[in-house]
């Protein structure tokens, strides 16, 4: 049996961005961060653009994200 990872760090609540995963319950989606990371922006970059954020966010973001992609 597999066991999920949890993520403390992402929410989805219907109220809130259409209930897509986001960052602690802010209007900041996963995937708003692994797009960006995506497109080469670094940590650092996304922290200046969303400096209410942590670097736990970010990471937590990806790992996330990772753990979401189906498995052939």
């Amino acid at each position: 049996m597999v066991q999920r990872q949890t993520f403390a760090r992402i929410t989805h609540d219907p109220q809130v961005m259409g209930g897509k995963a986001c960052i602690r319950g802010l209007r900041v989606t996963v995937g708003a961060i692994v797009g960006l990371i995506a497109s080469g922006r670094t940590t650092a970059d996304v922290l200046k653009a969303y400096p209410y954020l942590q670097e736990a966010d970010v990471q937590e973001a990806l790992a996330y994200a990772a753990s979401e992609q189906p498995t052939p």
